[in-house]
């Protein structure tokens, strides 16, 4: 049998991941789609009644919330065992090998989840879509500039990319660090991306002062806008190192520490 990954043996634990604690997974993902649909709602309903760009609003709100905010939660779960030393010890001398045990982890909140979510997002998406169409008056001589401004959210547009992104490096770190804090983990982890955050805009901020003395606007790794007299002119990196560095954040970042929780991993089990 194979030490490193078997496929019987990874259905067993995963069936087991599943079905063990019901409540933090098909639980907390129906929890997570109520709320999506909720949050829909009132956005679209109490923003001046449904206005054409608050349903925009509710859609990326919604979006961003439901897919980032749901699998950074459930990331917390799948390596929960180790809040107290009976449940890690239990865990970590699972019939399993390390590999499975991470890419159970891993099917779960980055593949089954997302699924989910985008699944139900797209039914719901386009519901309110078509109930707002529908409610059009056809006989308004504003009908087709109505309609035609409100469209189901592009999944493959610069707003949703730019979210997947998000998705990959807070479900990433919030893998790692449920491996480094075994209680209170959510709040922990956030709390360290808040302040790399601001570390990281308020360091480049004051290079950018510095440098350039007063400035208007300094994005890290982007761009910094200055103010000539009353006009504003922005720097932005050189087109080749800006690819680079968006390349980095996109691929290479989130990569790093979707590993890093696999190293992680391996080293509680010595």
């Amino acid at each position: 049998m194979n030490n490193t990954f078997n496929l019987t043996r990874f259905g067993k634990l995963l069936k087991k991941t599943l079905l063990e604690r019901p409540m933090h997974t098909f639980g907390f993902t129906g929890l997570m789609l109520v709320i999506s649909l909720l949050l829909y709602f009132v956005i679209k309903t109490f923003s001046h009644l449904g206005m054409a760009p608050h349903i925009g609003m509710a859609q990326t709100i919604t979006f961003f919330g439901g897919l980032i905010g749901g699998s950074f939660f459930l990331a917390s779960f799948v390596f929960g065992y180790f809040s107290s030393n009976a449940s890690g010890s239990s865990f970590l001398t699972l019939p399993a090998s390390t590999f499975e045990k991470w890419l159970c982890a891993i099917l779960i909140t980055g593949v089954l989840y997302p699924l989910i979510f985008l699944i139900f997002y797209r039914i719901m998406d386009s519901s309110f879509v078509a109930i707002y169409h529908n409610s059009l008056d056809t006989a308004s001589p504003f009908y087709k500039e109505q309609y035609e401004r409100v469209y189901n959210f592009d999944l493959n547009g610069i707003i949703a990319r730019n979210i997947y992104v998000m998705f990959f490096i807070y479900t990433g770190a919030m893998l790692l660090g449920s491996l480094y804090f075994n209680k209170a983990a959510v709040i922990k982890v956030a709390l360290v991306l808040c302040a790399i955050f601001i570390f990281t805009f308020g360091l480049n901020w004051l290079m950018a002062i510095g440098l350039f003395g007063s400035i208007e606007d300094a994005a890290p790794f982007n761009h910094v806008a200055i103010r000539a007299g009353k006009e504003i002119g922005s720097l932005e990196l050189p087109s080749r190192v800006g690819k680079i560095f968006l390349y980095a954040i996109v691929f290479v970042f989130p990569t790093i520490l979707w590993l890093l929780s696999f190293t992680r991993l391996r080293e509680k089990e010595f």
